[in-house]
């Protein structure tokens, strides 16, 4: 998709409703819709806080891509994961928008202050790692010099939008995971990888809106 055109139609995000929970479910692992059913309220309180950004520019072709990152391997439970670029609230942190932006920063090297933030989506629990997951959607003008954080970032995927929006990149994979062995998990192919869980569960709900609007 022209860069142009998606920029002139994303803008009209902020006046839908969000899906929420319902777009996210369609994405989720049924053990993982069951363990949020159970999570209690004392515990969701107490949990930490994270913000992420998806972030849509121009390729030198004026095409629309998205931003993802391979994660670097370690002792985690997200260890060699595709997700958003973003991270844990810092204490010098404005408010979550601000954590998003500076974590991509950070992550993919594209600079908080060209980011034009258009929409926060639902947030989403992650239980194995006690996280509330706050996604906001946005966009920079131009094609950015992406630079992966050597100490995270294994890879950046750039995603073209029309590849992601296409209903046959979502497929079913059987995968084992930190709480469980060879379970089947719906999942989106992006670029040669299996985006599935919380990252997928999110990419559901904004899929839903990008379709309202482009």
């Amino acid at each position: 998709m022209d860069f142009n055109e998606f920029k002139y139609k994303i803008s009209n995000l902020t006046n839908l409703e969000l899906p929420g929970e319902e777009a996210q479910h369609k994405l989720a692992p049924v053990l993982r819709i069951k363990e949020l059913e159970e999570i209690s309220a004392a515990k969701s309180r107490t949990s930490n806080k994270a913000g992420v950004l998806a972030v849509f520019y121009p390729d030198p072709k004026d095409i629309t891509h998205l931003v993802l990152i391979l994660r670097k391997t370690y002792k985690g439970v997200h260890s060699n994961q595709v997700g958003f670029p973003g991270g844990r609230v810092e204490l010098y942190d404005k408010n979550l928008k601000h954590t998003a932006l500076r974590e991509t920063e950070e992550e993919v090297g594209i600079p908080k202050e060209n980011v034009k933030v258009v929409k926060k989506l639902t947030r989403l629990y992650i239980p194995p790692s006690n996280f509330w997951v706050h996604p906001y959607v946005g966009f920079v003008e131009s094609t950015p010099s992406l630079v992966p954080q050597e100490s995270e970032v294994e890879k950046i995927l750039e995603v073209d939008v029309d590849h992601f929006l296409d209903d046959r990149n979502v497929i079913t994979q059987r995968l084992s995971t930190s709480y469980a062995q060879n379970i089947e998990v719906p999942a989106f192919s992006l670029n040669g990888h299996v985006v599935w869980g919380a990252t997928a569960m999110m990419l559901s709900e904004m899929k839903e809106l990008l379709k309202q609007v482009l």
